[in-house]
């Protein structure tokens, strides 16, 4: 009898912490969490933003050791930089502040808005860029290559590998936030393109 009891005492207590820790949020470190809500992500403000693209600037110039006549075609392209990365942070705030999409076409809408904004802002920096990359030699190129990430923020780009995975995982938890996944109501699946 006791052996059944102690079996059944460990088995609820297993289970029961079991589902104690599923229903903690992802990324949630315990009490004390250096001013954060539990299982927020921290998210760069307008300010940091403003920064890390200023910082990226001046890390690229310094790091292409530009010689006097290079130095010629620096002053457009980063102007063209500070006002692609001045256009991406807007388009960023824009979304963030935006209501979700009532239906899928609203939504494509959107989408193809920023789509376009951005594709105008890349074109532009492209132009400005091309004299510039134009008249570096094998090696600053190269290092252009890996210090200029202009465009693809703090996460890497495109090309990293996993970069799909963490789009989708953060859509499906900016979705469940959006429908009330918090307040019980169960949410139905979200529209897929």
């Amino acid at each position: 009898m006791w052996k059944a009891l102690l079996a059944g005492t460990a088995a609820l207590t297993i289970a029961g912490s079991s589902l104690v820790y599923a229903q903690q949020p992802r990324g949630f470190d315990g009490p004390g969490q250096r001013g954060m809500e539990r299982g927020q992500q921290w998210r760069p403000s307008l300010e940091d933003a403003a920064a890390f693209a200023e910082a990226r600037i001046a890390g690229l110039k310094a790091g292409l050791r530009l010689t006097p006549e290079q130095e010629k075609n620096w002053p457009a392209f980063e102007a063209a930089a500070r006002d692609f990365a001045k256009q991406r942070r807007e388009r960023r705030e824009s979304f963030l502040n935006q209501p979700p999409p009532a239906n899928p076409v609203e939504r494509l809408r959107r989408g193809a808005d920023m789509l376009a904004s951005a594709s105008a802002s890349m074109k532009r920096l492209a132009d400005a860029q091309e004299p510039l990359y134009n008249s570096l030699d094998e090696n600053q190129k190269r290092r252009f290559a890996m210090l200029g990430r202009l465009g693809r923020g703090m996460g890497g780009g495109f090309n990293r590998p996993g970069w799909r995975e963490r789009w989708q995982n953060w859509r499906r938890t900016e979705w469940r936030h959006e429908r009330g996944a918090e307040t019980g109501a169960a949410p139905t699946s979200p529209d897929r393109i």
